[in-house]
């Protein structure tokens, strides 16, 4: 049996934002819960990343969900998910739709499969430093960079290639008036076994 999904997640065929037709829950965190959902006016699958009431209790938590989408959204490539929308539902929950993936997360499939073959690992990694490439060209910073958030995606054509998820905790580095960085004195930001040495000192 599984287990019960938080309250306030649209249900199977519910239309959200007047626009997106729930489909199927993808996975659900502590923060959001991603959905499959079919855009009703252009008949595409989409994925929709919908903040969950409960994660809104916290000081920073809509202003670093929306970084997500702004932080993807300002890096352009093949290797990193494109946002299509980002938006506020009626109740005040803010939403992102993103190109919806077909494929496995490096974490699982490191768990289910064992390591990788070398050449594997290295293309794969090659795959993903050209979107943190791209990424630090446009003054974001990840920080939260691990198996879970480098996807395998399928494409169309059968091909595979490698998708970087999850900016939600990334850093501008310019400090302009523009700037997005929300990170508070003492706050731990990313996942400890997979983080820079700087990143821990600083």
């Amino acid at each position: 049996m599984s287990d019960p999904l938080p309250s306030g997640v649209p249900s199977p065929g519910e239309l959200i934002a007047g626009k997106y037709r729930i489909a199927r829950v993808l996975g659900i965190g502590g923060m959001g819960v991603v959905l499959a959902a079919l855009h009703e006016m252009l008949g595409e699958e989409v994925a929709v990343k919908l903040m969950l009431a409960e994660a809104m209790q916290g000081d920073d938590a809509v202003v670093r969900f929306v970084n997500e989408a702004r932080s993807a959204a300002k890096v352009k490539g093949e290797h990193v998910v494109r946002v299509l929308d980002v938006a506020v539902l009626d109740d005040g929950r803010p939403y992102i739709v993103m190109e919806l993936l077909e494929g496995v997360d490096l974490g699982q499939l490191l768990e289910k499969s064992g390591p990788l073959p070398p050449a594997t690992t290295v293309d794969y990694l090659l795959q993903g430093m050209e979107a943190i490439a791209q990424a630090h060209a446009k003054g974001v910073v990840h920080r939260d960079l691990k198996p879970s958030n480098l996807f395998l995606a399928t494409q169309p054509d059968g091909g595979r290639i490698i998708k970087v998820l999850d900016f939600g905790i990334a850093k501008a580095s310019s400090m302009g008036p523009h700037a997005f960085a929300i990170t508070k004195t003492k706050a731990v930001m990313g996942s400890p076994y997979y983080m820079a040495p700087e990143q821990v000192r600083n």
